[in-house]
């Protein structure tokens, strides 16, 4: 067996604990920008964090497209607008409440990238023979790794999933087998919300954490 170089496993220090259980704990989902331009380097950090992020095998399955042209941010916008309509009439009698909930900043944030998987990801076995679905699990961790930073730098992230992927993975002329994940909107807020913003705007409430937990075998109970 060759040898492993590690690190200590002294735990951090208190404040820095605070600061990392902090930080998830503020995470938003956010929908509200301003038009202020987003530091070069504020967005070099974040891509760098979701690039450190754990993936199976260390297939690594994340691609990041920063939508830098206006008109195909407008185009962009049209296809999650189309979708919205669509999802309101999906939820019946929820209509009209949902139709005035505000799902995306996509004309407003500072900046548009498309989180995607790339092409040829059948390729990659380790970890992925019984659970092919683990390259997605780990763009969403780094999609998360994202958020946490930004949160931590001062920077609202919104995760956008109201689009058709084919339909967006045609406008970013994206190669077959390829398939777009999440919408980012990056940018300045003027604060981020107290509570997450469904649960503001009273469209849902969050569950207790002990719903969700079960000891040995699944909870005859689970709701």
């Amino acid at each position: 067996m060759s040898e492993r170089s590690i690190t200590d496993n002294k735990p951090y220090s208190q404040p820095d604990r605070e600061a990392i259980y902090r930080v998830i704990a503020e995470r938003r989902d956010m929908r509200h920008f301003s038009s202020e331009p987003l530091d070069p380097e504020v967005l070099k950090r974040l891509f760098r964090v979701a690039h450190q992020a754990p993936s199976v095998g260390l297939m690594q399955p994340w691609r990041f497209l920063r939508i830098t042209d206006r008109d195909l941010r407008e185009r962009l916008y049209t296809l999650v607008d189309a979708e919205r309509c669509n999802t309101a009439d999906a939820l019946g009698k929820r209509r009209d409440e949902f139709l005035k909930l505000k799902v995306e900043g996509i004309l407003d944030c500072a900046e548009v990238v498309v989180a995607a998987l790339p092409d040829g990801r059948e390729e990659h076995i380790f970890g992925r023979r019984t659970l092919p679905e683990m390259d997605l699990a780990s763009l969403a961790c780094a999609i998360q790794n994202m958020w946490l930073a930004a949160r931590a730098e001062g920077i609202g992230l919104g995760w956008v999933s109201l689009f058709d992927p084919e339909a967006l993975a045609e406008l970013l002329k994206m190669p077959a087998g390829s398939k777009p994940v999440a919408i980012l909107c990056i940018g300045h807020v003027e604060g981020f919300y107290e509570q997450p913003m469904l649960v503001q705007e009273k469209w849902t409430e969050a569950a207790p954490m002990e719903q969700f937990i079960f000891e040995n075998y699944w909870s005859e109970t689970a709701e």
